[in-house]
């Protein structure tokens, strides 16, 4: 199990900005996040390659908490799939 910070910096109904302690995870939410389409903005901004990057979300018509749900439920899955996927090759 990954163990990482998050720290929300901004927490409102349609919009987000969240702290995320590993950058590969935020970049993968990130890119899965565009996959909804009530998303108006999904980026993250790191002010130095030492210090974490904080994930910008926006939404419209769907709360930014409930996108942000949402895409992690779709990680899971495709994680699970990668996972299964491996197995069947390695046997």
């Amino acid at each position: 199990m990954i163990r990482m910070k998050l720290k929300f910096i901004e927490h409102k109904q349609n919009e987000v900005r969240l702290e995320i302690g590993d950058l590969t995870i935020c970049e993968m939410l990130r890119k899965e996040l565009w996959e909804d389409k009530s998303i108006i903005q999904a980026s993250y901004t790191r002010k130095h390659p030492t210090e974490n990057p904080v994930l910008h979300l926006q939404t419209e018509g769907k709360s930014a908490k409930k996108a942000l749900q949402d895409a992690i439920k779709r990680l899971e899955k495709k994680n699970e799939d990668l996972v299964k996927t491996f197995k069947v090759a390695i046997r």
